[in-house]
């Protein structure tokens, strides 16, 4: 990643293909929660073809393009590389962190999940940033483990000494203590998703981590 480039892993949106439903419908999402204060969107669409995650990655990265919105894509390098996304967020089983850099080149944005300390040792050079969870249980994603809960997150964001963002059961009653605890930013799914208004949700939750993040 570039050097002068600083991560806003404040509000993060994982986009939920089975929420969202159809490209056209993550687009939409993803315009109401940026105008709420989103800073990093995520496509991730693991029950989708590729042709129709990368219809959405396209689509994606033409409404964020000229934003200061992050564009990450959940595993698939193939897919970030031919939508022009900003990086790639992989998971403990996910291909390693240092082959998503050598195919993308030094100014991709790297992320890499963690969820326990022994997970902290699969941290190389080339992560840029990691997403520490899930915190609380969560039915957003079915091969979640369980919930580590604020004291892990609080020792594993130290320990790593990188950005991070917090996931797993995240809304607005708890992103504050995410926060307190040691997050730079929490990572949303079903809190907007699956919200009725999504810009409102986003915009709650954005307040709440930075109220915290002003303490």
């Amino acid at each position: 990643m570039k050097a002068d480039r600083k991560l806003d892993l404040s509000l993060y949106l994982v986009l939920d293909a089975n929420l969202c439903k159809t490209p056209e419908g993550m687009v939409e999402t993803t315009r109401k929660a940026v105008e709420g204060g989103c800073t990093v969107v995520q496509l991730r669409a693991p029950e989708w073809k590729k042709k129709k995650q990368l219809e959405a990655a396209f689509l994606l990265k033409k409404l964020l393009k000229d934003t200061d919105v992050l564009f990450i894509v959940n595993d698939h390098i193939d897919i970030a590389f031919l939508s022009g996304a900003d990086g790639v967020h992989v998971g403990q089983e996910d291909i390693d962190p240092k082959y998503v850099r050598q195919l993308l080149g030094p100014d991709a944005v790297v992320g890499l999940s963690v969820g326990s300390i022994a997970e902290l040792n699969t941290i190389g050079p080339e992560v840029d940033y990691i997403g520490i969870g899930p915190v609380f249980s969560t039915k957003t994603k079915v091969d979640a483990g369980a919930a580590v809960g604020l004291d892990l997150l609080e020792y594993i964001s130290k320990e790593a000494g990188l950005p991070n963002v917090a996931i797993g059961g995240i809304n607005q009653s708890n992103a504050a203590d995410c926060i307190r605890h040691g997050a730079d930013g929490v990572a949303v799914v079903s809190a907007i998703c699956g919200a009725e208004n999504p810009r409102a949700a986003a915009a709650a939750i954005k307040k709440a981590v930075n109220d915290a993040l002003s303490i």
